[in-house]
């Protein structure tokens, strides 16, 4: 379990089919212990100065922006939230329900800018104006909701500390709705099958 406040930034070194290794000044990590990195919940497998290498299963790779990453692209990471942690965004569990195209990347106000993103069919029902979404794991507050996309606003703090600051029009976004939403549509959904 993950809160989105994401701790540093790490950079992408070698990959193979099966592995990712990223650097990054995090805590040193146990061997088993469980990092998001773009919002994926990974698992580490080995650590060495400052070098952390996971697994990758072939589903992850192809439903997630970590199989687009190059060796030297920065990617958001987090360590698992230990109990009494302060859970400065929302609960995010690190099982990205879809990667989805940013549509627009613009300046807004006094060092704000603007996001705009597709919604997923996945996502259908899980996103609301004033709800929590994680995109590449960072905790965010939905702006405003439609059909076909919906949006968040970035502060210049998120803009410096994340990956959110260079993503750009074209470019796939991990997203993840807030588990208490996916509770609800499925409540609404087994009181609908009872009449």
């Amino acid at each position: 379990m993950f809160s989105g406040i994401i701790e540093v930034m790490g950079t992408v070194g070698k990959r193979t089919a099966t592995t990712l290794a990223i650097r990054a000044k995090i805590t040193q990590p146990k061997i088993g212990a469980s990092i998001a990195v773009n919002g994926c919940c990974l698992t580490v497998v080995a650590t060495k100065n400052g070098t952390h290498r996971f697994d990758v299963g072939p589903d992850t790779w192809a439903r997630t922006n970590l199989g687009e990453l190059k060796t030297g692209q920065a990617v958001n990471m987090e360590p698992s939230l230990r109990l009494g942690s302060e859970v400065g965004g929302h609960f995010v569990t690190g099982h990205v329900d879809a990667a989805a195209k940013v549509l627009v990347h613009e300046t807004w106000a006094e060092g704000f800018r603007r996001l705009r993103v597709e919604r997923p069919k996945a996502l259908r029902g899980l996103i609301a104006r004033k709800g929590s979404i994680a995109i590449d794991g960072t905790s965010l507050t939905v702006t405003a909701a439609r059909p076909a996309w919906f949006e968040v606003m970035l502060v210049p703090h998120t803009l410096k500390n994340t990956t959110l600051g260079c993503r750009r029009p074209g470019d796939r976004v991990n997203l993840e709705a807030d588990p208490l939403a996916r509770y609800a549509r499925a409540a609404v959904a087994a009181l609908r099958t009872k009449r």
